[in-house]
């Protein structure tokens, strides 16, 4: 901690006092501070993106970042899988949970929220719940597939998070009419 009493705010570069703190990948904001950088809208722990030391609301993020150009494509109805490494966006890497007790009374360290995916502390500033545990942004993501969820796409089973299309493969119904693919029938006996 610099002196002065604080850490330094992202934007207005003065000291951060602990009442007045919102934190977001580790650095410290005031709370009046922590807006979009476009359209100054305020922010919190479910609306904010961030690129490099700039935060955005999702919508702005993706007009400035997201794919660009008519219907998103580069040509004949393709889309980009740029990551987008090449302009600093870093890729959050998915890892199974690796804690084998579900009890949320077995994730709580001291009073402050674990992730049950990465098993670190999640702060305010970070913080999603679903599938009732409080989970960070980045690690938010089906356990199967890896795809960011929000909170009304989630299904939970045993203490971890899946897409709903990975969460009905899994464990959804099995046999005639659910789904065999391409209009084939599988007997089982």
């Amino acid at each position: 901690m610099p002196l002065g009493g604080g850490n330094k705010c992202g934007c207005c570069q003065k000291t951060v006092y602990f009442a007045e703190e919102v934190q977001c990948e580790g650095k410290s904001w005031h709370k009046s501070c922590f807006r979009c950088m476009v359209c100054k809208k305020n922010l919190d722990s479910t609306t904010v993106a961030v690129h490099v030391d700039e935060i955005y609301c999702k919508s702005c993020y993706g007009k400035k970042y997201g794919p660009k150009g008519y219907g998103y494509g580069g040509g004949a109805g393709t889309l980009s899988m740029d990551t987008g490494e090449g302009l600093g966006i870093k890729q959050a890497a998915h890892h199974p949970t690796n804690n084998p007790n579900t009890s949320k009374f077995a994730q709580k360290a001291g009073g402050s929220d674990m992730c049950p995916r990465c098993g670190k502390t999640v702060y305010a500033a970070e913080k999603v719940i679903g599938g009732g545990n409080s989970w960070h942004k980045s690690c938010f993501r089906c356990a199967k597939c890896g795809k960011g969820l929000e909170s009304t796409t989630l299904a939970d089973r045993d203490g971890e998070i899946y897409c709903k299309g990975c969460y009905a493969k899994n464990f959804g119904p099995k046999g005639f009419g659910f789904g065999q693919g391409a209009g084939a029938l599988a007997h089982s006996q």
